[in-house]
């Protein structure tokens, strides 16, 4: 019988996929038309409402007794002109991923079932909806027999329409929390750590003059990376269709390392999937911006522009979505995974971070002489103090089991924590600390080509680095660390609260000051000095892949933990506890139940990938190597049988021979590793063993099954190889 994988092979070569048909659009006329928009909502709703609703989504007020009830029957109508059928509240519990429940509409006009049916959606139904709450990750707050659990809508957030082949769906952007109030999602401390940073940012302004802003909201852009790869190659990669990675798989003789891949010219096929993806999002109001071929072989990159944080993470969660279902619309599967293929660049997402006021105004920029800008020089500061105190939270929001693939790596920023700033920047710092003159003439330079007929380009005042995990990039962070199949709303709920927490300690020392008597001045530089000089080893200018800087972190005292269980045991300390506690953004409860949630995914996402492991190794590459070991046996009887010396061929027997036997062994002794693993008691204590015990033994099966790869006939390997699914 053919190899499977060999006949696939002989297929695509003889069939190509024929592509979806293009649709020619213009992004400005198909912009938003599935959102719930504020424009949509003033041509809908009385105007009373209308600015009521509107104060609601750009202050964080509360809706006013009544409205609900009016918006939702706008809503609807909205929706069911728009062919919806049904609605759902659209949230994000801790299984990181989102999750939704469809109702309909409709209802029967009565009870006796006259043929009839009305809609109906109700205020009461846009605001709470009940999911058995028993069913997600609770660490423990819900029992299997305690089942209620609430969703509540996000006004800040636009509800919008899911278009597919049967219809439209109205989702309504939801926290999700228990029946005893503790949230169990990641929305819920979102919101609550803007909340908690708006505050304390306005009590600087205040401090600086600023009477008239409302509010400051974190301002945020994710670039997302993917891999993509042909839909029918997964058909016989369960390794790719259960856990989003190879487990086996040697790398391909050309890789990534003549980086021609790398901002290349964007394949047809690729290209088709890539605007049929920015059409669905333009239609969900997502402002994708920037798209390209990525570093590694089939993997690429899209990037928005910024939004606030909320509809940035919710509008990154859909964009994973669409990524998915276009891939399968388009004939190709969609990698999510932060380490898809061994070898290769994986993927990551990075997170750009800045704070911005009601009235516009970014509180990250340091405009053109940063010296003389106060204002920008203490959220300058509140940064410095939020990294430096706060490492291990913020370590704590990049954890998972795919992201410790890339950390650290040529790839990704080490699990160091510290901030990249420039020369400008540090130049400032150093001569606010020792009290010097600044003399550095900032004003933008011109870079000289030697070409005359091209243009002068301006030159930025500092270079990027793309070592650092938190590095400065003009009049934002970006924050590099965080996972590419991950929520970005663990890393800005972290990023928001250590700041808040930050802010609040300047606003005091600032209040302190000036109540004794100092001008605002006098007061500003005596805390930047303090500040700037308490935090200064967390900056760090230079190559953070360097084996110098893993020293020279350690002697800052800059805490490094590599991996995702190691810091994990770090998440009920009082430091990473108090920090979100004090600032209203978690309970200890919830807390304690994250701890125990982050922990069981690690397990269980390890757990899954060394079941594969041994079964994969076991009923596919062991009878392919079995099968050639006979088929090299056979010609060394029949060349000792014809009198030649088969030296050659022994020698070549024995080695492969060797090979086999050892990976029998490896998969056996992974075997019996996994399960005294799965005895032990204690999330912390199987995760450790988790990480220790089977992970080691887990690589070097696919070690041996990878070098087994090379040498075993072709037509004899049943899984499709990396040369053929990345080139």
């Amino acid at each position: 019988m053919e190899n499977a994988r060999i006949a696939l092979k002989k297929d695509m070569a003889m069939h190509v996929e024929s592509e979806p048909a293009h649709e020619w659009y213009s992004p400005a006329k198909v912009y938003g038309k599935n959102v719930f928009s504020l424009k949509i909502m003033q041509e809908r709703l009385p105007k009373q409402v209308y600015k009521r609703l509107e104060k609601v989504i750009k202050t964080n007020g509360s809706l006013a007794e009544g409205d609900a009830d009016i918006i939702a029957s706008a809503m609807k109508d909205w929706a069911i002109e728009n062919n919806a059928t049904h609605y759902t509240h659209w949230f994000q519990p801790m299984t990181g991923v989102t999750a939704e429940k469809h109702d309909a509409f409709f209802i029967p006009s009565s009870a006796y079932n006259d043929g009839n049916l009305l809609n109906e959606f109700s205020g009461k139904m846009l605001v709470k909806g009940e999911p058995d709450a028993s069913s997600f990750p609770s660490g423990g707050i819900r029992s299997t027999f305690e089942a209620r659990g609430y969703t509540a809508w996000d006004p800040t957030s636009p509800v919008f329409l899911m278009e597919n082949s049967h219809g439209k769906t109205l989702y309504v952007p939801s926290i999700f929390i228990s029946y005893t109030g503790e949230s169990l999602d990641r929305k819920t401390p979102l919101l609550r750590s803007n909340e908690a940073v708006s505050k304390q940012a306005l009590r600087i302004l205040r401090l600086f003059g600023n009477t008239t802003a409302t509010n400051v909201h974190t301002m945020v852009g994710i670039e997302q990376e993917y891999f993509l790869i042909d839909r029918r190659f997964v058909s016989l990669r369960d390794d790719i269709k259960l856990c989003g990675r190879t487990l086996y798989g040697a790398m391909s003789d050309k890789g990534q390392e003549l980086e021609d891949h790398y901002f290349g010219a964007i394949n047809e096929r690729v290209l088709s999937f890539m605007a049929d993806v920015e059409k669905q999002m333009f239609e969900l109001g997502i402002p994708a911006k920037t798209r390209h071929n990525e570093v590694a072989p089939a993997q690429f990159e899209l990037a928005p522009v910024f939004e606030p944080a909320n509809l940035a993470i919710d509008h990154n969660m859909l964009t994973m979505q669409i990524l998915r279902t276009t891939a399968e619309k388009h004939g190709f599967y969609c990698l999510l995974h932060e380490k898809p293929f061994a070898g290769v660049n994986g993927s990551g997402k990075h997170n750009n971070w800045s704070l911005c006021d009601s009235e516009g105004n970014n509180l990250l920029d340091p405009g053109n002489t940063p010296m003389d800008n106060a204002q920008f020089l203490v959220f300058l500061a509140g940064v410095l103090k939020a990294v430096h105190e706060n490492a291990v939270l913020l370590r704590l929001a990049t954890i998972g089991a795919g992201n410790d693939h890339r950390l650290g790596a040529n790839e990704a920023p080490p699990a160091i924590l510290s901030v990249f700033l420039g020369a400008q920047l540090s130049s400032v710092i150093d001569s606010i600390i020792n009290d010097t003159e600044e003399n550095g003439d900032w004003k933008q330079d011109m870079l000289k080509i030697g070409v005359t007929s091209l243009p002068s380009l301006p030159k930025d005042v500092s270079d990027r680095n793309r070592t650092s995990p938190f590095a400065f990039t003009g009049n934002k962070f970006e924050f590099r660390a965080v996972g590419s199949s991950a929520s970005c709303a663990p890393a800005n709920i972290a990023l928001n609260t250590a700041m808040a927490n930050a802010l609040a300690d300047i606003a005091l020392m600032l209040e302190t000051a000036i109540a004794s008597g100092k001008t605002l001045t006098e007061a500003v530089h005596e805390t930047l000095v303090t500040v700037f000089k308490e935090h200064l080893p967390v900056v760090f200018n230079g190559n953070g892949y360097s084996a110098e800087w893993q020293a020279e972190a350690k002697r800052r005292g800059l805490p490094n933990y590599k991996d995702s269980v190691s810091v994990l045991a770090h998440y009920s300390d009082s430091s990473v506890m108090n920090v979100l506690t004090q600032n209203g953004v978690l309970s200890e409860r919830e807390l304690l139940a994250r701890q125990d949630i982050l922990l069981e995914n690690y397990i269980r996402d390890i757990h899954v990938e060394v079941k594969l492991t041994v079964s994969m190794g076991r009923s596919l590459i062991l009878p392919s190597c079995l099968r050639w070991l006979d088929e090299v046996s056979a010609l060394v009887l029949k060349a000792e049988k014809l009198g030649q010396t088969a030296g050659f061929e022994k020698i070549y027997y024995q080695n492969l021979q060797t090979l086999v036997s050892e990976f029998y062994a490896a998969l056996n002794e992974l075997d019996e590793e996994h399960k005294k693993a799965d005895s032990l008691f204690g999330a912390l204590v199987r995760a450790e063993a988790t990480k220790d015990n089977l992970i080691p033994r887990m690589n070097q099966c696919r070690a041996l099954a990878d070098t087994l790869e090379k040498i075993v006939d072709n037509s004899l390997w049943v899984l499709p190889k990396y040369n053929e699914m990345l080139w």
